[in-house]
């Protein structure tokens, strides 16, 4: 009798540790999850930033006589993709964020276009509103880099979190899945020569 308690004295112990590793280690995936769709929406909210910069630009390239319409057309066009190209947080797949990586990438080849045709426009490099335009997008390109490098990380943790040894095991038990990253850009090893100093 006393020996048979004991066994369910001991089962009992187990089955309450494993319980509450399996609810450790799911709270904390849950929180590491979060953690990265919400570095994902920053991702998505500096870009918003963005494109609502570029809109003000564009309006104020707009205004100088004789500008190239061709150039602007397709700065218009790209930003319609870029803001028409989202990720539901849910669903950060790999493919996903190749498109969206792919539309942005868009804007911002037509972006640089743009930035080299305004050179040939003196009355606009002297613009003070296009000015202070210029200067906000270069301070939104450095929140886009540093706001991708936060997602990256917040989804390494999750990562980690969900594929190290024990924790693997209930990782799929749990549907905690593997998500995807932000990539560099093809060809962002080599940096590009852009140069929006016009002074």
């Amino acid at each position: 009798m006393k020996k048979g308690l004991i066994i369910l004295i001991i089962l009992g112990v187990i089955a309450f540790g494993l319980y509450r590793w399996a609810v450790g280690f799911n709270n904390t995936a849950v929180q590491y999850e979060a953690d990265a769709k919400t570095a994902w929406s920053n991702v998505e909210s500096a870009y918003q930033r963005r494109n609502d910069l570029i809109g003000n630009l564009v309006k104020t390239v707009q205004g100088a006589a004789d500008f190239e319409r061709g150039t602007l057309t397709d700065v218009i066009e790209a930003r319609a993709k870029a803001t028409s190209t989202t990720i539901d947080a849910n669903n950060l797949t790999t493919d996903n964020i190749a498109a969206f990586q792919q539309a942005q990438n868009g804007l911002t080849g037509a972006l640089s276009k743009l930035m080299v045709v305004v050179e040939r426009y003196p009355e606009l490099k002297a613009n003070q509103n296009f000015l202070e335009l210029q200067s906000q997008l270069e301070g939104t390109e450095n929140r886009i880099n540093v706001a991708r490098d936060r997602f990256n990380e917040a989804v390494n943790i999750y990562d980690v979190h969900t594929k190290q040894f024990p924790g693997k095991l209930l990782a799929g038990l749990f549907g905690f899945e593997e998500m995807a990253r932000y990539k560099a850009d093809a060809g962002s090893e080599q940096a590009p020569d852009v140069n929006f100093d016009f002074n």
